[in-house]
């Protein structure tokens, strides 16, 4: 293989690629003006709009939900599960073997460190966020439609019906969207863009004209309010500890603004400082963080039920999986509405919203793999690491609650209900505030990682996106997530605000998934590997039927020269008696 791949670059230009797939030299990033004017100008009248005249947004937002929850609800479960299929099919399919990379090419990472870098996006504020409420609250007021009254029969369906939010679902749609990106720059030499993926349907010349463009400014906007959502639940969650440390009496819109505010600049700061080294071993200190807490629960909690609970999760999961896949306001009456709005649209649509982000953060470093390797990894490894966390902090928590702890309802409040299960053991203090570090550190290193991802797709594909544009990024997320929360009318209602926004933007970017979907399909069959294997299997065919016709079965296959020169050029597969 050559040492050096000249990837060609639709902005007039090239990178220079070694074989480990790392940057060796580049052309300086050019922005799409296009894209990144259009979306930064909408996204600023976004926040003006909210800061201007919140009860305006509010109320346009929530009619827009309520015509979104009625008339599409069906598409958001339709197309989760659709991907789960997709995702699945193409591992077990003969498309499984082909290769993310040129035909040979080892995988870029070891399987360990791959491995590794799964569990660390696997990893972040939503997981910190939902670890306790949301095993917690379906245990306390259990899904419409499911029955059962009993504890054991409560924490199992509240087991499955977090497992389905967490696990196979969104990993998968990470992985269509991560693969899409893959194959399209790895295998075709494509530019690293969402637009690019769609080549093969629309043409090269539409991909990289108005039709791509529009394409990368929904991705954009999709990255912008996933990030914003999950950067504003780790502003809740943050000053939830600080009311629980005593540092504040009541948690209201100015401390939340004020924590945006302050966590924005943190990362302002990092990115002008371009100390990415930093970064990373902040990243890497928030995983060791993240374990140290994990194990600190499981061993001070109730360790056996927590043990009881995994092969009890995944067995209810397994068996309840069908009823949770169809649950729509047709099937399960107008009551499941709003809790669908609250659980499954919105994860989907948050999931949706983060597939620029998390898929080309796989794609990258998943060169080398086969699509077999790539969904197996990107499934099962997150997958397993989600199951450990909810049965550690869900077990411990609907535990204490059948024991009186009184968790929720009262003045308990989602974003709290972490730091009320760390009151009930030791060093309650010293947890509280390891907390408050991991949603702060996973707030800095989130964002850093996703205005990365929208500088990438504003400056058609490059590897590395000017500084400039990357902070402008970053500094509209954070202005995002303040009005995101301000909608929601600050307080436990600014979850709503965010979860409203967060299913309204995803709509669009669900259908830019499905015609990803149809791309990739058609890539795929059109695969160098894949149209090989059916020439062979015709050229076979072909010479076994003559066989049979001629020499009644007693024959022989031999592969010779085409024009008998015997100088390894074309060849012909001949029977021979």
């Amino acid at each position: 293989m050559p040492d050096k791949r000249v990837k060609p670059d639709d902005s007039g230009g090239g990178e220079i690629l070694g074989t480990s797939g790392g940057l060796r030299g580049a052309l300086p990033p050019r922005t799409d003006w296009i894209v990144f004017g259009v979306t930064a100008v909408l996204t600023l009248a976004f926040v003006v709009w909210g800061a201007m005249a919140t009860d305006s947004l509010e109320r346009v937002s929530t009619s827009l939900l309520t015509g979104t929850m009625h008339n599409l609800g069906w598409a958001f479960v339709l197309a989760a599960s659709g991907f789960v299929v997709f995702a699945l099919w193409l591992a077990f399919s003969r498309y499984g073997k082909i290769t993310l990379g040129q035909e040979g090419e080892e995988p870029e990472f070891r399987t360990v460190s791959w491995v590794a870098m799964m569990f660390s996006a696997g990893m972040g504020i939503g997981l910190m966020f939902y670890g306790v409420n949301e095993p917690l609250t379906h245990f306390a007021e259990p899904p419409p439609g499911t029955s059962g009254t009993d504890p054991a029969d409560k924490i199992e369906t509240a087991m499955a019906t977090t497992l389905f939010h967490w696990t196979l679902h969104p990993w998968a749609i990470y992985a269509v969207v991560g693969l899409g990106i893959a194959y399209s720059c790895y295998r075709r030499g494509r530019r690293q863009t969402v637009s690019a993926v769609f080549t093969p349907l629309i043409g090269e010349k539409h991909a990289n004209g108005g039709v791509g463009k529009v394409i990368d400014i929904l991705a954009i906007f999709a990255t912008l309010f996933g990030s914003a959502a999950s950067l504003g639940l780790g502003a809740l969650q943050i000053a939830s500890g600080a009311e629980a440390a005593g540092w504040t009496k009541e948690v209201g819109e100015g401390i939340l603004v004020l924590i945006i505010a302050v966590l924005t600049l943190a990362f302002v700061l990092s990115a002008v400082s371009g100390v990415e080294k930093g970064i990373q071993w902040l990243s890497n200190t928030n995983m060791v963080l993240a374990l140290a807490l994990l194990l600190f629960v499981f061993v001070a909690g109730p360790t056996v039920q927590i043990l009881d609970l995994l092969p009890g999760s995944i067995g209810a999961f397994i068996g309840d999986l069908p009823q949770m896949a169809a649950r729509t306001e047709a099937s399960a009456g107008a009551d499941i509405a709003g809790w669908l709005a609250d659980w499954s649209v919105f994860y989907w649509a948050w999931w949706i919203s983060w597939t620029p982000f998390v898929g080309l953060f796989i794609a990258r470093i998943s060169r080398g793999r086969t699509i077999r390797q790539f969904v197996g990894g990107v499934i099962l490894v997150p997958s397993t690491v989600s199951l450990l966390w909810f049965a550690v902090f869900g077990g411990t928590a609907t535990r204490l609650e059948s024991q009186g702890a009184r968790l929720t309802g009262g003045d308990a409040t989602p974003e709290g209900q972490l730091f009320a299960v760390l009151r009930e053991y030791p060093i309650a203090g010293v947890t509280g505030l390891l907390v408050m570090i991991l949603v702060g550190i996973f707030f800095v290193s989130g964002a850093d990682a996703a205005s990365i991802v929208m500088g990438t797709l504003s400056q058609r594909g490059t590897l590395e996106p000017t500084r400039v544009v990357v902070v402008i990024w970053g500094v509209l997320t954070g202005a995002v997530a303040a009005i995101m929360l301000l909608v929601g009318g600050g307080g436990d209602a600014a979850l709503t605000g965010l979860k409203n926004l967060t299913i309204l933007v995803a709509v669009p970017f669900m259908l830019v998934m499905v015609g990803m979907c149809v791309a990739l399909t058609r890539d795929l069959r059109s695969d160098p590997l894949i149209l090989r294997g059916e020439r062979g299997e015709e050229a076979v065919e072909s010479a076994v039927i003559t066989g049979h016709e001629l020499y009644d079965g007693d024959f022989e296959l031999r592969v010779v020269p085409t024009y008998g020169n015997g100088d390894g050029g074309d060849h012909e597969t001949s029977v021979k008696t």
